[in-house]
């Protein structure tokens, strides 16, 4: 997903070499997760000097926190683009943003094992825990609006949206780990099923 975003914008020169260390840091990640991600692992893969990422960044971990802010704003781009494209149905528009999870790019394996090495720094990592909070608190603001664009009271659409959000997360997290357990048109079916019954019924209050 960095690697098509990069293609499709000319930078100059300084900021593609810091794109490339962002993108660099996001592989490694993925391929070899937390540990074995390091200035020399990524700066080999950027085919940089190590010097250059220190150039950029103050170390390796404002590097690693800055691309998982790359990440997660490619991640809500997607999901903007998914309602954008669904017309003005607040009904189509909140279903395009929950089952936007289950299609490309956010069912890119290598998403997954980038977000895996983000997670595992959250509890270590007080600037991976900030970007984690900001990051889940905009999905389930996002998640609120749209709610309460289809009728649901704003006293209902805070809970629903913390429920929504564990829902998602679980059937994208099961179906990234093992596609065999459900496709992703099933994934979308039961998001579906389960908001549609909660505008009918709100069963939060």
């Amino acid at each position: 997903m960095l690697n098509q975003t990069r293609a499709s914008f000319t930078r100059e020169p300084a900021d593609m070499r810091r794109q490339a260390l962002i993108e660099a840091a996001a592989a490694c990640l993925a391929e070899r997760g937390v540990a074995g991600t390091s200035v020399r692992t990524i700066c080999a893969r950027a085919g940089v000097s190590p010097g250059l990422l220190r150039h950029y960044f103050a170390g390796v971990d404002a590097l690693i926190a800055e691309t998982y802010r790359e990440v997660t704003r490619h991640v809500s781009e997607t999901f903007e683009a998914a309602v954008a494209a669904a017309g003005e149905s607040p009904r189509a528009r909140l279903i395009a943003y929950v089952t936007a999870s289950f299609r490309p790019p956010i069912t890119d394996p290598s998403l997954l094992a980038t977000w895996l090495a983000f997670w595992s720094l959250v509890k270590t990592d007080a600037d991976i825990a900030l970007i984690h909070g900001e990051t889940y608190r905009a999905y389930r603001d996002d998640l609120e609006a749209l709610l309460a664009a289809c009728g649901m009271p704003q006293a209902s659409a805070g809970p629903v949206a913390i429920a929504l959000t564990a829902l998602v997360d679980g059937l994208w997290l099961e179906l990234s780990l093992d596609p065999t357990t459900f496709t992703p048109d099933q994934a979308s079916a039961m998001a579906v099923r389960w908001l549609d019954t909660l505008l009918e019924r709100p069963a939060f209050g």
